[in-house]
């Protein structure tokens, strides 16, 4: 019968163990999980001002373009025209 026992303790002990294991893995899946979502957040507010710097460095170089900087002459006569065009088009829209 000792030896019945010693099994069961032996068990008993083992299963112990697992349910320690068990529980500090889930502490560690449950950290992960956390660091995770953490990080997904910073992404998504990092993805959000790059989209937002992108949309200013756009405008900013509009902006030079129309102010008419050396750098961007051809872009600037472009973009004149392209008003000029559309100016065009409301005024024969108006006069219909």
């Amino acid at each position: 019968m000792s030896g019945l026992a010693q099994i069961v303790d032996s068990l008993e002990s083992k299963l112990e163990k697992l349910a320690l294991k068990l529980d500090r893995l889930q502490q560690e899946n449950r950290e992960l999980q956390n660091g995770m979502a953490r990080s997904e957040a910073v992404a998504k507010k990092q993805n959000e001002e790059m989209a937002l710097l992108k949309q200013q460095n756009e405008s900013l170089k509009m902006a030079n373009s129309l102010l008419g900087s050396d750098d961007n002459k051809r872009e600037t006569k472009l973009k004149i025209n392209s008003l000029i065009r559309e100016i065009d088009y409301c005024i024969a829209q108006l006069s219909d």
